[in-house]
C-alpha cells in the first residue's frame, strides 16, 4: 500500500479528501494534522466518516515519512515551509494556491504579496488532468486548482482546443458558487441568516482565479463575475465569448463530444427535453464530474458555453486524487467513481 498522510485535515478540503482516500484501494492514511483540533478523532469533526476511521488530528511537527504528501492547507502556508515538506515525501500534492502560477511576478499581481518560495513554482505541474495529463503522470510535484477556475477552464476548454473562439474579442464567465466554497471557518458572509436565499454578487471583476484561467487558457481578455448562491456545494460557470467567422453548431459538437471522449471525468450535457437540458450543479454533489454545455446564436457568432462542478469534487480533492492516480501509474478513475445523487 502507498502511504499518505494529509497536513491540514480539519477543513473542507481536508474532509473532502480523507473521505476519498479511506476509501481509495491503493492507500493507506498514516496521519492527518489539525493544529487547532489536535488529538480530536477525525471523525468529531467530519461526521460522515464516524464508522470508517479512528485516526485523530495529529501535530504537523510529528509527520513522519510518507510515500505521498497531501496539503489541504489554507492558501499561503505552504509556500513557507516546502522545503521541510519535501523531505517528508517524494511525491507532493498541494490543494492551496501557493503553487498554481507558475511566474511569481503573476503571483504577486493577484494574490498581492511577493511568493515566498519563487523557485519551486517551476517545479508543479497545475493539476487539471484534462490540461496537463502527461505532464502530471511524470510529476514529482502537482498543484492544486481553483475551483472557479476549474468551472472556468473547462467551460473553454473544447473551444480552445479546437481552436474555435475569437481571442480577440472579450471573454465574460459569470460563476455562481456554493457556500461551501468560504471554508470551514467562513465569515459573517457565511451565517445562515445572511447566505440563505440569497443571489449575491461579490466580486464583479479581479477574483484571483482568473489568474489561472489566462495561464492555462491563453485568453487574456477575460473576466469573471462571482456570484453567491443558496447551494452548499457546487459551481456553475458560463462563459460568454464569440466563435471565428464560419463556425456552426456542428463545429461545436465535435469538440465538445473530443473533450468528452479523452477525458473521462468530462460528459456532455444537451438534451432535447427533460428538466436536467443543460449542466446542473446540484446533481454532481459527491462525484467528480464535469458536465458542459452549449449554445450558439450563430446569426451573432455568440456562444454560451456552461461547466457544473462539485467545488470540493472535481474543483478540489476530486481532482488531487485524480492526479495521484497519474502520478502512480494507477487507472485514473480509481476511487472517484461516486456518479453522485438524485433526487437530493
Amino acid at each position: 500500500m502507498t502511504t499518505i498522510s494529509i497536513i491540514g485535515g480539519s477543513g473542507y478540503g481536508g474532509g473532502e479528501l480523507l473521505r476519498l482516500l479511506l476509501a481509495h484501494p491503493h492507500v493507506e492514511v498514516k496521519q492527518v494534522t489539525s493544529r487547532s483540533r489536535m488529538s480530536e478523532y477525525a471523525y468529531q469533526t467530519h461526521p460522515n466518516l464516524r464508522k470508517r476511521t479512528q485516526l485523530k488530528f495529529s501535530d504537523p511537527a510529528a509527520l513522519e515519512p510518507v510515500d505521498i504528501l497531501f496539503l489541504a492547507q489554507p492558501h499561503g502556508q505552504a509556500q513557507h515551509h516546502i522545503d521541510e515538506y519535501a523531505k517528508l515525501a517524494p511525491k507532493i500534492i498541494d490543494l492551496a494556491a501557493d503553487f498554481r502560477l507558475r511566474d511569481a511576478e503573476m503571483y504577486e499581481k493577484w494574490y498581492g504579496e511577493k511568493h515566498a518560495a519563487p523557485e519551486w513554482l517551476s517545479k508543479f505541474v497545475y493539476g487539471l488532468p484534462e490540461l496537463h495529463r502527461a505532464e502530471i503522470a511524470a510529476a514529482n510535484y502537482v498543484s492544486g486548482v481553483g475551483c472557479n477556475a476549474t468551472a472556468s477552464n473547462l467551460a473553454l476548454l473544447p473551444l480552445v482546443k479546437a481552436d474555435l473562439i475569437d481571442l480577440s474579442a472579450p471573454v465574460i464567465i459569470e460563476i455562481k458558487v456554493g457556500s461551501s466554497e468560504g471554508g470551514a471557518e467562513g465569515n459573517s458572509g457565511s451565517l445562515h441568516a445572511e447566505r440563505a436565499n440569497v443571489i449575491r454578487t461579490f466580486s464583479a471583476f479581479g477574483h484571483r482565479h482568473t489568474a489561472e484561467v489566462i495561464q492555462e487558457m491563453g485568453v487574456k481578455d477575460i473576466s469573471l463575475t462571482m456570484t453567491a448562491v443558496d447551494l452548499v456545494r457546487g459551481v456553475l460557470a458560463t462563459a460568454h465569448a464569440k466563435v471565428k467567422q464560419g463556425v456552426v453548431i456542428k463545429d461545436l459538437w465535435k469538440a465538445y463530444r473530443a473533450a468528452a471522449n479523452e477525458n473521462p471525468f468530462v460528459r456532455v450535457v444537451k438534451e432535447q427535453r427533460g428538466i436536467y437540458r443543460v449542466p446542473e450543479p446540484k446533481i454532481l454533489a459527491g462525484s467528480n464530474y464535469a458536465d458542459l454545455g452549449f449554445e450558439l446564436d450563430e446569426s451573432s457568432g455568440h456562444i454560451v458555453s456552461m461547466c457544473a462542478i462539485d467545488n470540493l469534487m472535481k474543483g478540489a480533492s476530486g481532482s488531487a486524487v485524480q492526479c495521484m492516480n497519474l502520478m502512480m501509474g494507477w487507472e485514473e478513475t480509481v476511487g472517484l467513481e461516486f456518479a453522485g445523487l438524485h433526487p437530493i
